[in-house]
């Protein structure tokens, strides 16, 4: 015959499944935009793509972005991510697998660009004579 708790045991067994296929998660994604767009980013030394890049990242921390445009200064930028309360230790256990449903972290970063300084070639031709003159000890001119 059936042990009566059997209904009880097969319940139980119906709740963990039920939880466990509607456990949620978080999805975290990092977005890089850049006034100007369109131009190349990588976040630690891994390419993503062009203005507005976005990817997606698990863990918090800093990141390195680098970000490259021609006629434009190339920028090195260290950002913190910090994580959000939900992802404080013991809470990230329910956010990440309890919580019934997806909780979506979205970080975006904007960069502004500085135009690159040309120097007039003067000025470059100048600097290379007495950098020339210093090495060879001959004064510029003669």
């Amino acid at each position: 015959m059936f042990h009566e708790d059997y209904p009880r045991r097969h319940l139980w067994f119906i709740v963990i499944i039920a939880l466990a296929m509607c456990s949620g998660c978080v999805r975290r994604r990092m977005t890089v935009r850049t006034s100007p767009p369109g131009a190349t980013v990588s976040v630690d030394n891994q390419l993503i793509g062009t203005s507005p890049a976005a990817t997606s990242f698990v863990y918090y921390g800093t990141r390195e972005l680098r970000i490259e445009k021609d006629g434009y200064r190339t920028e090195t930028i260290r950002r913190k991510i910090k994580p959000p309360w939900y992802q404080l230790p013991v809470l990230d256990f329910v956010s990440e697998t309890l919580w019934p449903g997806e909780i979506r972290d979205e970080r975006i970063i904007d960069v502004e660009l500085v135009p690159q300084a040309i120097e007039p070639t003067g000025n470059v031709l100048g600097r290379a004579e007495m950098l020339r003159s210093q090495a060879t000890g001959v004064p510029v001119g003669q």
